[in-house]
């Protein structure tokens, strides 16, 4: 294991990726007057396809996010319609990789829920899902798709269990237990064949999703990760945390043999969570700490010294998340590679961020652009659960984004049943209430308390005056 200290001097090496710099959209392109989410969860808030922006918003009851089409920036209205169907706060939004109009939310109402958006996007609120998943028995913080098997979606709750549904059953149809306390992060590998995952319990472990089996864990003593990240085919972990002298750090991992890191490199020493984003195609990482506005990246390799820093972006205004536009939604010709929407609380601003290669020629840059993962799926939910692996369908971007996948998701009717999953009947456990959700209720009964009491004093206030009136008519002298 080698142990490093960044320095503030960028190591250059030839590499085509050297003068990579950021591009931070016209205000004009930005997404303006969006009440960004004030939760503290640590969530990216956020997230990005080729036809919309959807965003997780304030929202005095129960849980909302915006859905935006992609090119209707500038400000929006205040009473802009939202998906409002969660009972409580919304806390991760996906899109589904291979049906655009399907995104899926997950809320600390314990549920995951499957949502289809119009082509135009939303005309009015949208309070009934398309799909209800049940089967947390604490609020829901994380969601995954497969990357390679359509309509299955991997969620991650409180009660420390991974779900796997299979959304063409509507079902709950695997169950991972072997975590021991709250799971921070899940991450595939290219076929998604393989899961790592970090948890609060500080263990980093590689998982066979399918049959939830270990096959590799370790406890990281001196690096407290918090984040996780395949790199593709490279057989490579990449996790970010803390020191033990409470800086940032970075650690590389050999997938295979979790004993040891393979390197490990010190960031700075500020506090915020870093996210990781690893570019497939080029090879590149991104890191981006949570209530900073510096974006890092670096060049991965597979010899030393596997990670080599290129550059930083630099901006004053602290960001919230970050979501990442699909390669296929890149503007090729401006030799973009990657794409960021930045949420900024302090504006209540979705800024887009382009990461660019310069390049003068104004011909498709191939070597910047191989063949990358598509919108077709490569298995169905059933052939994924027989033990089938297959990688990505690619696609070339060489004529710009133009095929549209026709797939579209038609949900069960599902009816009233037992579902037993890992031997625990899902249905019958109902999930409990939220702590949120009991205050509200609290609230709401004493609100109902209050107003029968005002009825009651009121009711109470006529008797009286009605028998003071008969009282005196009864006294009165009668008329001669």
């Amino acid at each position: 294991m080698t142990v490093t200290k960044m320095s503030w001097r960028p190591q250059y090496r030839c590499s085509k990726f050297r003068n990579v710099y950021g591009k931070v959209a016209s205000r004009e392109n930005c997404y303006d007057c969006i009440p960004i989410t004030k939760n503290v969860h640590d969530n990216h808030f956020c997230a990005v396809n080729p036809k919309f922006l959807a965003i997780v918003t304030e929202s005095a009851g129960g849980g909302s996010f915006f859905v935006i089409p992609l090119h209707q920036t500038g400000r929006i209205e205040p009473n802009y319609p939202k998906v409002c169907g969660h009972q409580g706060t919304v806390l991760d939004i996906k899109w589904n990789p291979f049906i655009e109009n399907i995104i899926a939310s997950c809320s600390e109402d314990t549920s995951v829920r499957i949502w289809e958006i119009p082509d135009g996007g939303l005309k009015r609120n949208m309070t009934e899902a398309v799909l209800e998943l049940y089967g947390h028995s604490r609020r829901v913080g994380l969601i995954e798709w497969h990357p390679t098997a359509i309509n299955i979606l991997f969620s991650a709750g409180y009660d420390y269990k991974i779900l796997i549904w299979n959304l063409d059953v509507g079902e709950a149809v695997k169950m991972i237990d072997c975590h021991t306390d709250v799971i921070l992060c899940m991450s595939f590998n290219t076929d998604g064949s393989l899961m790592a995952t970090t948890c609060k319990d500080k263990k980093l472990r590689v998982l066979e999703p399918r049959s939830g089996r270990v096959l590799q864990e370790t406890t990281c003593k001196n690096h407290k990760v918090t984040r996780v990240v395949f790199f593709g085919d490279m057989k490579r972990l990449l996790t970010t945390g803390v020191s033990k002298w409470n800086t940032r750090q970075i650690a590389l991992w050999d997938q295979e043999d979790l004993s040891m890191p393979v390197t490990e490199e010190e960031i700075d020493g500020l506090s915020g969570l870093l996210f990781p984003f690893y570019d497939v195609d080029t090879h590149m990482l991104y890191l981006a700490g949570k209530g900073d506005g510096n974006i890092r990246y670096y060049e991965i390799t597979a010899e030393k010294p596997y990670l080599t820093y290129l550059m930083e972006f630099r901006s004053p205004a602290p960001q919230k998340g970050l979501g990442v536009m699909p390669k296929h939604g890149l503007d090729v010709s401006a030799c973009e590679i990657f794409r960021f929407y930045k949420l900024v609380t302090l504006k209540n601003q979705i800024e887009p961020i382009s990461m660019i290669v310069p390049r003068r020629s104004e011909n498709y840059q191939e070597d910047i652009y191989p063949m990358t993962s598509g919108t077709e799926p490569a298995l169905s939910p059933d052939e994924w659960l027989r033990g089938v692996n297959k990688g990505p369908v690619l696609m070339s971007l060489k004529e710009g984004y133009r095929k549209e996948n026709k797939a579209i998701y038609k949900a069960p009717v599902k009816e009233k049943k037992s579902l037993v999953v890992n031997g625990i009947d899902l249905l019958e456990n109902v999930p409990p209430r939220t702590e949120n959700e009991l205050l509200r209720m609290f609230f709401k009964q004493q609100e109902e308390i209050r107003r029968l009491k005002e009825q009651l004093s009121q009711r109470d206030l006529l008797v009286r005056q009605l028998e003071l009136e008969l009282k005196n008519l009864r006294n009165s002298p009668k008329d001669s």
